[in-house]
């Protein structure tokens, strides 16, 4: 069975038993893939915030609100 690439540098990823890192290749990926998230390269998209934009009106339409 091939090993599956690292998600960071695509090297050979050693199965669990062997590498604690899994599924980076090394500790010094996994922290490369940590500092992405905190540096927010990476995001997950919110579903609702897509949602409400949608709602929006356009440039030309005007909302009115009656009280």
């Amino acid at each position: 069975m091939p090993l599956a690439p690292c998600p960071i540098c695509q090297k050979p990823v050693p199965p669990r038993p062997e590498n604690t890192s899994q599924p980076f290749c090394s500790r010094r990926c996994r922290a490369v893939d940590l500092g992405r998230w905190l540096g927010e390269e990476y995001r997950v998209p919110d579903r609702q915030a897509e949602q409400q934009e949608d709602e929006l009106p356009s440039d030309g339409e005007t909302r009115r609100h009656d009280a």
